[in-house]
């Protein structure tokens, strides 16, 4: 498999039918509850205590052998299968699905010691020896040698099980690798990618600074050694940004290439690996056209806020292109990785697992079953703590939860989110806007796409995340902030729906280059400037604690971090700045294309902003939400072939009402609603309500 091939090909996967589960296997008839599971770590003599406790707080799935590898294969030639057949055999026993994983996330030490070629390099320069995880390089072919292999034997050994429901390739790619191996491989992406030396001196613009290239082996990869002045800082941004998308790439390689051995044996069950959110490093829009279904660990912080942690659910089930995702992982109870790993407070697993389940999950699933005893996760939490019985707070949790699980069966298997609103984010604009020297290292992509989702959030609107590579024709609205780097043909999509009667809304600093991350000449928002009707002259970078100012619909509203200077060119101004050289000058602008509007917000402004922006824009457009808001509630609503289900979840520590607006049923007690009820939430409660057809 080449680079050239990874760009073009897409996995085309039949749509998956409301109501039906992501796993497609016929003995899931309810969402999947239970996670990792590591009896290898642990004496047989344990094993049948674990399935008397699982089977009592309701695990009825395991993920296994997620890091076994070297168990697995001791030597080179040699593999060793015993212990996971005996592990094999005591789940399947005992009832439970599984969840296999490969066990390639780290490699075994016989191979660095005699390959020490798939050793990573840091971006620094130095050399890894043994150790750790996710330790080998993407592009060694002794680390894609056996890594395949062991996924194929995998394959033929268990992909018989009758009780197996998917396949979890290695865990939790991330990093980068900056060897030999990879540089030689960078050469062959860049070759197949750009033809000619004389296409990629353009491309990276290296008349600049005299970085002419005349062979290929001259090129050498971006980091402190080279072009790098910091981690996130470098003189070529083409070059830096070209070698983000070749690491995605690598890695993408490596899950595909496993993925590959696996279907060649069972290609009828479901190949996954778990993402993370809002991960920088991995271009997951790209990532998940190759995935049967989307699978993510949610580990928010203690200081996340419910609607970052929403935000993170809903990339997920964007980059699926809208269908359900698993969670793979949660913790029961407390990390322990952080600064000040707190304990979840009694109630809020529930209360995040529902969350999950609210934005599009299919599982509710744990790392981990038993606490390890030793290394680094052994103070990670467990549904099985060290005191090895079921009489702990969180056990007892885990147990109400399962049960509860089990009451509302396949009531939300395969729903989806009715939105009509989406956000777009796109990776390589990301990365790119973010490598860019200048204009302010307090300018971050994803502080300005937090701030319109949450403005979608807190007025009970359900918003889809959206690539450049999706329709936006269900749309009503669609919020495109820092749209920095616009790609070739992008513009006329977004022309597009605007003229048919689409409202855009577009930020300050978007439209500058194009996808090599070259700058667009002719004025600035550059491909952008026909729709949105203004030329922005200039860009004042506000330094923290500064602040100019703006008047909409009779409110006052901050104008912090940049502040764009522009004409109208069709826009009709809707607000000036207040103060400085430019007070006078349009400040936010609306311009009418076509059947819709395109609105331009020149500066960054507060939650408020967004909000009153967002509220105002939907009225315009018809686009309802779900509930009238409540302080401190988050509503959600899924619909499949049962009906249409809100999810209440109050995030407050207090009790919360809500009047009820629908006629509808409480799940799963089953008791019936009607409009003009007052119901109660308590605080890091949740309640399911079933609409009644005629709502």
């Amino acid at each position: 498999m080449d680079h050239k091939e990874l760009k073009k090909e897409g996995l085309k996967k039949e749509e998956l039918k409301k109501g039906e589960s992501i796993f497609r296997h016929p003995g899931i008839d309810k969402l999947p509850y239970g996670g990792d599971y590591n009896p290898e770590q642990w004496p047989e003599e344990i094993w049948p205590e674990d399935m008397r406790l699982l089977k009592k707080a309701g695990i009825d799935c395991v993920t296994l052998n997620v890091f076994s590898w070297a168990a697995l294969q001791p030597e080179e030639e040699v593999y060793c299968f015993d212990r996971l057949d005996r592990i094999m055999e005591l789940v399947r026993e005992n009832g439970l699905h599984v969840i296999l994983a490969t066990s390639t996330a780290a490699h075994p030490a016989w191979m660095a010691r005699k390959y020490p070629e798939v050793l990573r390099t840091e971006f620094s320069g130095l050399k890894r020896r043994f150790g750790s995880r996710h330790n080998s390089c993407p592009n060694s072919p002794v680390y894609r040698k056996y890594s395949r292999r062991l996924a194929g034997k995998l394959a033929e050994r268990y992909g018989h099980y009758e009780n197996l429901i998917a396949w979890h390739v290695s865990n939790e790619y991330g990093g980068e690798c900056y060897c030999e191996n990879c540089e030689r491989a960078f050469r062959v992406w860049l070759k197949e990618k750009y033809k000619t030396l004389e296409e990629l001196n353009r491309a990276w613009n290296t008349s600049f600074w005299g970085h002419t290239f005349y062979d290929w082996e001259e090129i050498v990869v971006p980091n402190l050694q080279s072009e790098h002045f910091e981690t996130d800082r470098t003189t070529f941004q083409g070059i830096s940004l070209d070698y983000r998308r070749f690491c995605s790439d690598s890695m993408l390689e490596n899950y595909r290439g496993e993925q590959e051995a696996i279907r060649a044996v069972t290609p009828d069950i479901p190949v996954t690996t778990n993402l993370m959110g809002f991960y920088k490093l991995l271009d997951y829009q790209k990532w998940a056209r190759y995935m049967d279904f989307v699978s993510w660990d949610n580990y928010p912080p203690n200081e996340a806020s419910p609607s970052i942690i929403a935000m993170n659910h809903d990339i997920m089930r964007g980059i699926g292109g809208g269908k359900p995702f698993a969670l793979m992982e949660q913790t029961p109870s407390v990390t322990n990785w952080l600064p000040y790993n707190a304990l979840k407070r009694p109630g809020v697993m529930r209360l995040l697992s529902w969350q999950a389940v609210a934005h599009g999950a299919d599982t509710v699933l744990f790392f981990q079953m038993r606490r390890s005893i030793g290394a680094c996760e052994k103070y990670h939490g467990a549904v099985i703590d060290h005191v090895g019985n079921e009489h702990t707070r969180v056990f007892g949790e885990v147990q109400a939860l399962g049960e509860e699980l089990k009451q509302m069966g396949d009531l939300t298997l395969g729903g989806r989110t009715p939105a009509k609103a989406a956000v777009l984010v796109d990776w390589d604009n990301w990365w790119a806007l973010e490598y860019s020297a200048g204009p302010s290292c307090d300018l971050k992509y994803l502080d300005e796409v937090e701030r319109y989702y949450t403005a979608f959030y807190e007025l009970n609107i359900p918003v889809d995340f959206v690539s450049v590579e999706d329709s936006l024709d269900s749309y009503q609205i669609v919020a495109a902030p820092l749209l920095y780097m616009v790609k070739t043909g992008y513009e006329e999509v977004l022309k597009q729906y605007v003229e048919q009667g689409g409202i855009l809304i577009a930020t300050f600093f978007s439209g500058i280059v194009e996808e090599h991350d070259l700058v667009v000449t002719g004025g600035y928002p550059g491909r952008l400037r026909e729709l949105l009707g203004v030329w922005v002259e200039e860009s004042d970078a506000l330094p923290k604690g500064a602040s100019n100012g703006f008047v909409w619909n009779g409110k006052h509203y901050p104008a912090e971090l940049l502040c764009d200077l522009m004409h109208l060119e069709g826009a009709v101004c809707e607000a000036v700045y207040q103060s400085d050289f430019y007070a006078g000058s349009p400040a936010l602008s609306r311009h009418s294309y076509g059947k819709g509007t395109a609105w331009y917000v020149a500066a960054r402004s507060s939650q408020e902003f967004y909000r009153d922006l967002v509220r105002t824009l939907a009225r315009e457009a018809g686009v309802e939400e779900i509930w009238t808001p409540v302080p401190g509630v988050e509503v959600c609503e899924r619909k499949n072939d049962k009906g249409s289900m809100l999810f209440f979840l109050n995030h407050g520590e207090e009790a919360a009402e809500i009047v009820v607006e629908k006629h509808g049923v409480w799940m799963p007690e089953k008791k019936e609603s009607e409009k003009g009820e007052r119901v109660w939430i308590e605080g890091k409660g949740v309640k399911v309500f079933l609409l009644r057809e005629q709502d």
